[in-house]
């Protein structure tokens, strides 16, 4: 039955019918699977093994078993034991890394009672792209499903399947994805940078060294760019500022950020805990868990009030056409109930639905191990998911003075032509773009993007039944000279067009997945991606950028892939 595959070319767009949910403009591609007939090493109208990561035939030229991929050891349990004893829960990312180079471009894995089979090359991304069908399936979160049954609140776009989600997806996509929506809320992303750069000019000029105006300070911005994350979020979102740039935030908006804090942290250990009866003993986890929901919930709420405040002026012309963020752009238009309204707006910045569409490794020390999927990054608020790689960008750039030069330039040049829009200077500037996804290539936020295959495949000459997990390692693709060259060079202009065009390969444009593929890719992408640019633009418009010690990062991956030290930047004024 599986003694042959076919080769195919189709000439369609690359989401088909799905544009809208992948939020792009329809363009014709060639899309040639990897589930080929393999001959002597090769694809018909390929090169060799070598070029393209697949495998000659096996035995009697026939595709081989899905029992025969290498593996890393049958017994789950022993694995287990020796993911405790090496400590390689917080290595995944290593671990991962080393597996490939010892087994090749794909494995299976069981520890505890959870399996995946592990990909790493685009060719394999673009076939299991290609299998996902029209509604893409993720894991659930049982505590967050919990919470919002005995809650009787609605559910989100994360937390649903199938025709439903589809249905919700579709309407989100419209104010948060389409190049409409991200004319209308770049300038407030802009606003939030702007201020945040006048509130590190005046600390720079307040406590830094040197003769006044050409002060520098050595800092951990960590903290400062989580606030502004969570600001620069809140303000697209609810259309309004929450005020955390202020000496003295307000108690509502420092209630928050402990409501999200003690959700994040109360997540984990609910994955593998019985959650039910721990709400049937009132256990302090769950019950700590649930406030934090409820204080999240009740947050949104008062935001809801305040949108229909300014919708009704807006109606009798008081409001002046103003932007009122994707809350009022959800309630003017009535498409979704307002309990649905509230889910969604609440995942998303809570729980950053689907914003960096990445996958995370956590420890599950008892009874089962869970690699986190891409559906699992809603773990991990927004603010976080674009704070973090900005430690990562400052390191780089600091430490690359030549590329930090090279964007600076291209962004002063696009900055004076822009005329103070936004939209015109990061048009002008795909240096910038180039860095956000060289930062993201080097530090995944997350490891990796899942996918359930709705058909049988074949990777790498390998058979794939339907419905297994398939993980695609993002640490190891980014990192690998077989997907790009001089791979642990920081070099934001591998991704200009030009360069882009020349690589070779089937999958090429399955290389930069951070924000994950297809139609449930990351429904806060666009939001994520133009913060972080428009924060670098700032930045690199009125500081020079060093650090110390230009030796790599040491990375941990707990809850996400993060440095075991956050990094201390020099912020020098220009």
């Amino acid at each position: 039955m599986y003694a042959r595959g076919t080769v195919y070319v189709r000439a369609q767009d690359a989401c088909g019918s799905r544009n809208l949910l992948c939020g792009v403009t329809p363009h014709r591609t060639l899309c040639v699977t990897a589930a080929g007939t393999v001959d002597d090493g090769k694809l018909d109208g390929r090169e060799g093994a070598e070029r393209t990561g697949v495998r000659k035939k096996g035995v009697n030229g026939r595709v081989r078993s899905f029992e025969e991929i290498p593996h890393t050891g049958r017994s789950g349990w022993v694995n287990l034991v020796k993911f405790w004893r090496e400590d390689r829960f917080r290595q995944l990312h290593k671990h991962m890394e080393r597996t490939f180079n010892s087994l090749g471009p794909i494995y299976r894995e069981h520890v505890g009672t959870q399996s995946s089979l592990n990909i790493m090359l685009p060719s394999d991304v673009g076939e299991l792209f290609r299998s996902e069908g029209l509604h893409p399936r993720r894991m659930t979160l049982q505590p967050w499903a919990t919470h919002r049954e005995i809650r009787q609140h609605s559910k989100g776009v994360f937390l649903k399947n199938g025709e439903e989600w589809r249905a919700d997806r579709l309407l989100l996509n419209k104010e948060v994805m389409m190049s409409a929506a991200v004319k209308r809320f770049l300038p407030l992303l802009d606003e939030v940078a702007r201020d945040f750069c006048g509130m590190l000019r005046a600390r720079v000029e307040r406590e830094g060294r040197g003769d006044e105006g050409k002060r520098s300070l050595t800092m951990d911005p960590s903290p400062d760019l989580f606030r502004f994350a969570l600001e620069a979020s809140c303000h697209v979102l609810y259309g309004e500022r929450i005020g955390l740039f202020s000496s003295s935030p307000s108690l509502e908006s420092q209630k928050f950020i402990w409501a999200v804090e003690r959700m994040l942290a109360t997540t984990p250990p609910l994955l593998y805990l019985p959650h039910r009866l721990l709400l049937r003993m009132g256990a302090p986890l769950w019950t700590q868990h649930a406030s934090a929901w409820d204080h999240i919930f009740s947050h949104a709420e008062a935001r809801i009030q305040k949108g229909y405040q300014r919708l009704a002026s807006s109606q009798d012309g008081a409001a002046g056409g103003q932007y009122t963020g994707v809350l009022g752009q959800l309630m003017e238009k009535g498409q979704l109930s307002l309990d649905l309204i509230k889910a969604n707006i609440t995942e998303l910045m809570a729980g950053g639905v689907d914003t960096v569409c990445v996958c995370f490794c956590l420890l599950r020390p008892a009874f089962v191990y869970l690699t986190l999927t891409d559906s699992m990054s809603r773990l991990i608020p927004s603010s976080l998911q674009t704070a973090v790689p900005l430690q990562f960008g400052l390191f780089e750039l600091g430490r690359n003075p030549e590329v930090q030069e090279r964007v600076r330039q291209q962004v002063r040049a696009s900055w004076a032509q822009a005329g103070g829009d936004p939209q015109k200077a990061l048009q002008g500037a795909p240096l910038l773009k180039g860095t956000i996804k060289e930062i993201l290539r080097l530090y995944p936020v997350g490891t990796t993007v899942q996918r359930y295959p709705i058909k049988d495949i074949v990777l790498q000459n390998y058979h794939v039944p339907a419905g297994t997990m398939v993980q695609v390692c993002l640490y190891p693709m980014g990192r690998s000279a077989k997907v790009f060259e001089d791979p642990q060079r920081f070099d934001p202009g591998r991704w200009s067009g030009s360069r882009e065009d020349g690589q070779r390969g089937e999958g090429a444009g399955f290389r930069s997945l951070a924000f994950g593929f297809g139609a449930r890719q990351c429904v806060g992408r666009r939001i994520a991606e133009n913060e972080m640019q428009l924060l670098l633009m700032h930045i690199l418009l009125s500081f020079h950028l060093s650090v110390s010690s230009s030796e790599d990062i040491k990375t941990t991956c707990t809850l996400i892939l993060q440095p075991e030290t956050p990094p201390r930047i020099t912020f020098s004024k220009l």
